[in-house]
Formats: C-alpha cells, sequence, structure tokens
C-alpha cells in the first residue's frame, strides 16, 4: 500500500488489520518502508488473574471460632 494511500485511509486500514490479523506493507515510490502487524493479544494467564481484587483484613491464620448458630446444627 503507497504511504500517501496509507495516511488517507489510516484509522480504517488498521481496523481492517486488528480484524483481519493481516499485516500490511506501507510502501514509498515503491520499496517497503513499514508493515503495520496486529498487535499480539496479552496470555490470560491464570496465576495472578485476581492480583489486586481482594484485601485480607485481620488475622487470616488463626483458627475460626463458629458462630453460635453453628452450635444449634451439632
Amino acid at each position: 500500500m503507497a504511504a500517501g494511500v496509507f495516511k488517507a485511509k489510516c484509522l480504517s486500514v488498521m481496523d481492517t488489520v486488528q480484524r483481519t490479523r493481516e499485516p500490511v506493507v506501507i510502501t514509498k515510490r515503491g520499496k517497503p518502508i513499514a508493515k503495520l502487524v496486529p498487535a499480539e493479544e496479552p496470555v490470560k494467564d491464570i496465576f495472578g488473574y485476581l492480583k489486586g481484587k481482594a484485601k485480607i483484613v485481620g488475622d487470616i491464620e488463626s483458627p475460626v471460632e463458629p458462630p453460635e448458630a453453628w452450635e444449634v446444627l451439632r
């Protein structure tokens, strides 16, 4: 694609590259000068997925005393 055409249709070309995942070579006077490629999609990792989403409040190591309502179930 010629640089002038790319300049005129830049946003449309970027949308097309994102949608089709096909790179576009941009030329100037018939010589390649740049290549527009789709950005790599981030890998979703299960580890650390909830990092920063929860807050630990209080002591999480000591045993928990059951509430009085649990005493009835024994």
